[in-house]
């Protein structure tokens, strides 16, 4: 009758999924009934793919908590939005404080509390700022909750599936360690037992951006195939997998990447995967992600100037290993033999740190170089200009307005002669029209959405 509900767009929903997963494997381990459960904008297919369009939606996010929370009597609900931004996320939250007999809504985000989105929702009385500005007074008596601290900012401008993502990883396992702890094994909750688990975090950053020069050798490798129009393909096993299918998916909305230039595939494929609509390959061939799809779909159109890394684990060690080799036999008996270049991030054994801790570093580190490697390739490719994105689609509110501040800053012209070069680039015309100017940002990005490329941005400025 108690569930455990995480929800957010993107990023934040892979990874929702990603952590209920892993924390239910967790209780089914211990013989105890699982009790998390996720929820993704745009539905599972946007585990594998850009689904931006729904991340506007409250009354679908509303919708989708109300399927998963169906016949609970008490729920523990977390909106994850890195940028306390989302429209999707943020109407799960208002339901949850209209309904306080049944939800404890909790927020985790990353920007300071007063600087969540204030501007309109379609249809809606409500916005993101003033939900939050009611959660923050419920938190005063801990009816709800709000964990926001203040990282910073991203690398790459509005690309938060890097450091945002990184730090939700690490609060939300944190707490949900702490929690089971306390529940199996009587272990209490203290300042000092979660200090010394965000200090293992601290050293698994330390461990893994130690190793510079492997890290540097997948990049170049990567960003050599992506400039030779070629390819990077992710083989891991086991949740290191996962993460590999995350970042690929990543690519498309952030870096206006085909999804063939990035792909991840897992051994198992969607038996693995154990998501809540199981199998996806009959919506096309993106979502085709188990190693035997690589060896029937890629490996015969593969040449040398691909990049193949495979991900794994090994005696303590977390390995990614370059291939550039065409071979029909990927698989981790003869992965030596394989390898070009190996990257070893060895953990050392301590004693405080349990199994399932050091799985949950393997995991972060894991993160932390795949996103290195995407993030450095596509820089390469040219995707990047001055640590902004240059190349997505402006298919949701949150891209539009982002587009026009982009405009801004590389043209120093006004906020409303940018916005007007950005309409003309979506409609495709050198004067507007009223019918083009009067409708909101949500009929302008459901027009953009069909749009392969929005060029011309800078025409008029």
């Amino acid at each position: 009758l108690f569930c455990v509900v995480l929800s957010g767009c993107g990023t934040s929903g892979r990874l929702a999924f990603l952590i209920s997963s892993g924390f239910n494997k967790a209780l089914s381990q211990l013989n105890q009934s699982e009790v998390y459960s996720y929820i993704i904008a745009g539905g599972d297919r946007a585990l594998l793919s850009s689904q931006e369009a729904p991340e506007d939606d409250p009354k679908l996010g509303v919708l989708s908590l109300k399927k998963v929370c169906e016949g609970k009597k008490r729920v523990l609900f977390i909106g994850i939005s890195c940028g306390l931004s989302a429209p999707f996320v943020a109407g799960q939250l208002y339901f949850c404080l209209q309904h306080p007999e049944v939800y404890t809504p909790v927020l985790v985000g990353f920007n300071p509390a007063h600087q969540a989105r204030d501007e309109p929702i379609q249809d809606c009385t409500f916005t993101f700022h003033s939900v939050v500005q009611r959660m923050q007074e419920l938190a005063k008596s801990q009816k709800a909750f709000l964990i926001n601290p203040a990282v910073g900012p991203e690398a790459i401008s509005g690309s938060s599936r890097m450091k945002g993502g990184s730090a939700t990883k690490i609060l939300l396992e944190v707490a949900f360690s702490a929690a089971h702890a306390a529940t199996s094994s009587n272990t209490p909750i203290t300042h000092n037992g979660v200090l010394q688990h965000m200090k293992a975090y601290e050293r698994t950053l330390a461990v893994t951006y130690s190793q510079t020069d492997g890290i540097t050798t997948l990049v170049e490798a990567a960003g050599q195939s992506l400039r030779c129009s070629r390819h990077v393909y992710y083989l891991g096993w086991g949740s290191l997998a996962l993460l590999g299918l995350i970042d690929a998916s990543e690519c498309s909305p952030t870096y206006g990447a085909d999804y063939e230039d990035v792909r991840g595939f897992i051994r198992g494929g969607y038996r693995e995967l154990n998501n809540n609509d199981g199998p996806l390959t009959s919506l096309g061939p993106k979502f085709s992600i188990a190693h035997e799809d690589f060896l029937h779909l890629i490996l015969p159109c593969l040449t040398d100037k691909d990049t193949v890394l495979l991900i794994y684990t090994h005696s303590g060690e977390t390995a990614l290993c370059l291939v550039r080799e065409k071979t029909p036999n990927l698989h981790a008996g003869d992965i030596k033999k394989l390898c070009l270049s190996t990257l070893k991030i060895t953990w050392p054994q301590e004693a405080l740190v349990s199994g399932t801790l050091q799985h949950m570093q393997r995991e972060l580190s894991t993160k932390l170089v795949l996103n290195a490697v995407s993030t450095g390739a596509h820089v390469l490719k040219g995707k990047i200009y001055q640590n902004h994105m240059i190349d997505l689609q402006v298919t949701n509110t949150k891209l539009y307005r982002r587009a026009t501040r982009l405009l801004q800053k590389l043209s120093a012209c006004p906020e409303e002669k940018c916005e007007e070069a950005l309409l003309k680039a979506i409609y495709r015309v050198d004067m507007l029209t009223v019918e083009m100017t009067s409708p909101d940002i949500t009929t302008h990005t459901c027009f953009a959405r069909n749009s392969t490329k929005v060029k011309r941005w800078c025409a008029c400025c």
